[in-house]
């Protein structure tokens, strides 16, 4: 086979790429192979030409742009491959045929040197090249399929020379086109990402520990390109002494020899862990309080971190952080904690406490998309701390900002990534405001709104005792747990609240209650209605309480006796009955 150019690509990031296209046997379609030495495999792409009435008259020119190789056919095609992460085709752009990318590329042949630098044959002139930010920035707004709109969206959060100023351009494109991606999660992608390429260059390992992409596999083809991977013997490096980049380039290739497992870290650890955790509070049978006082001081730690990254930005005008929000803290805690660990287990080489800051940079960094996310909507729709109230009617403002706070709960919950403290807060308040009560239940039901003791008691507080908002309110307050609903019935005084104190109470009470021989005399003097049931289980629950105090003193039941449980239950009786 007759080699029409040969090059050997390599970047400061141990990658070692050769590539090369045999002579062109038809006008048709044109073969080139790029070997990944690094990775341990090569790739045939079979491209079709855009036109077969334009014949080749140049060759294949391959351009070294670290983290990518450009493959560039003057009139025909443009190819930009990612040689960090090559294993999906989606995270390689393939341009062809009359686009504007290929129109404003030269026409002449090129040649690739180090360092980005390039040969015009014609001109005999040097040029460094490089991948226009502002262009990449444009083609994003474009109506393209999924496939490029994945690629750029990562060239630009690899090759990005304002990381800051790219993010935010990057937030603003998802913001006005929530819905326009079917193949990917663009929110997703994004926060995985970023959160990857923001302690990228802090250790030659990390593309093998922490996920680039929330994509694993890719089924859709696309079009004009064909693609086979094959493996490929790996070289038999012999030196004495690696330095710089030829010993991360070993390192790595001793990775893909050896290494058998997949490395790279997920949250099914925490997953477990925080499950247990939840279910352990629910029961009051929590584990050793030092452990769990460790993993609330790994969030505190993040927190403080993000903050102290921001001093320099504007203040943010979303309420987040304003509430403790023990549940979304001890996520983050276990996230902390988890990574740590698993960075501590295969980053041997480097020094605990650079790991340490690494970890909550990176933890930081995905609270910190998150808030940006949804600071940038708020700050769009002019948004004020007003929402927080439920005694207003909803906006189209509101709903907007909902609509995207639900789909960043879609984002991380299937990666089961933690939400900034008070998301859930401000998320259920904006469904209340926005959603019809049988909706609203059907969120609350299906998970997708959270129900928080602080959205909770503002809802009790700020609204008044209508039928509109008594049926809101009980509907609220039959779904939340037990220890929180115990808390929140005292604070709407209504017959109905006084009702389910009332059956918690006699619950406590007949747990391990075991039935004496009464007398069959009742003493009717004592009761304030003649009716014989409901005197004779109030009896009974008086005696129960007088033979062991201690069964209904339990936490949060100051005040509720047997008494409090008659006159509840002649309250309710009389609502119901409608005198």
């Amino acid at each position: 086979m007759s080699l029409a150019l040969h090059s050997q690509l390599q970047n400061r990031k141990r990658s070692l790429c050769v590539c090369y296209s045999p002579k062109f046997v038809s006008w048709e379609q044109i073969t080139y192979s790029v070997f990944y030495f690094h990775k341990g495999y090569s790739k045939t792409f079979t491209a079709a030409l855009g036109s077969v009435h334009s014949p080749v008259t140049k060759g294949i020119t391959f351009l070294n742009l670290e983290y990518y190789i450009a493959v560039y056919l003057p009139g025909h095609f443009f190819h930009l491959l990612n040689i960090q992460h090559p294993d999906l085709i989606c995270h390689s752009l393939f341009l062809t045929g009359s686009n504007d990318v290929i129109s404003m590329l030269p026409h002449s042949p090129l040649q690739s040197l180090s360092g980005s630098l390039v040969l015009d044959w014609c001109s005999g002139k040097l040029y460094r090249v490089f991948l226009s930010q502002s262009c990449l920035l444009q083609f994003l707004w474009h109506p393209r399929p999924d496939w490029e709109k994945m690629a750029v969206l990562h060239c630009l959060l690899s090759c990005g020379r304002d990381p800051q100023f790219v993010e935010s351009k990057i937030i603003q494109w998802i913001s006005e086109n929530i819905s326009a991606c079917y193949s990917f999660d663009p929110i997703q992608e994004f926060i995985i990402a970023s959160s990857y390429w923001s302690i990228y260059p802090e250790t030659s390992n990390m593309d093998t520990l922490l996920p680039y992409s929330s994509v694993l596999t890719w089924n859709t083809e696309i079009p004009g390109i064909t693609l086979v991977t094959e493996e490929i013997t790996l070289p038999l490096m012999k030196v004495h002494s690696f330095k710089s980049y030829w010993e991360k380039l070993n390192a790595n290739l001793d990775y893909v020899k050896y290494s058998k497992t997949h490395l790279h870290y997920n949250n099914n650890m925490v997953r477990r862990e925080w499950h247990s955790l939840i279910s352990e509070e629910k029961t009051g049978k929590r584990r050793s309080k030092v452990y769990v006082r460790n993993i609330l001081d790994n969030a505190v730690r993040v927190i403080s971190n993000l903050e102290a990254r921001n001093l320099v930005s504007e203040p943010r005008s979303t309420p987040l952080f304003q509430e403790e929000d023990n549940h979304q803290r001890l996520l983050v805690g276990l996230m902390v904690s988890e990574l740590k660990d698993h960075l501590l287990r295969h980053l041997q080489g480097v020094e605990k406490k650079k790991i340490e800051q690494m970890v909550l940079d990176y933890c930081s960094k995905l609270l910190d998309l998150i808030c940006r996310i949804l600071e940038t909507s708020w700050r769009k729709h002019n948004l004020h701390p007003w929402v927080l109230h439920f005694n207003r009617r909803a906006s189209a403002a509101e709903f907007a900002v909902f609509h995207i706070m639900t789909r960043i709960l879609e984002a991380t919950r299937s990666l089961f990534l933690p939400l900034p403290p008070g998301f859930h807060t401000l998320h259920t308040i904006l469904g209340v405001h926005c959603l019809p009560l049988h909706n609203l239940l059907h969120y609350i039901d299906n998970g997708v709104l959270l129900l928080t003791e602080t959205a909770v008691t503002r809802l009790m507080k700020d609204l008044d005792n209508t039928e509109k908002n008594e049926k809101l309110k009980f509907s609220i307050i039959v779904r939340l747990p037990p220890l929180i609903g115990q808390k929140i019935c005292r604070l709407w005084d209504h017959p109905m609240s006084s009702n389910i104190i009332s059956r918690n109470h006699v619950k406590q009470l007949l747990q391990n209650y075991k039935k004496q021989p009464q007398s069959s005399v009742i003493d009717k003097s004592s009761f304030s209605v003649e009716f014989l049931p409901l005197n004779y289980f109030i009896e009974t629950l008086t005696d129960i309480e007088s033979s062991n105090r201690a069964l209904y003193g339990f936490e949060g039941h100051d005040n509720v006796d047997a008494k409090f449980v008659e006159e509840a239950a002649l309250k309710h009786t009389t609502m119901l009955l409608g005198l």
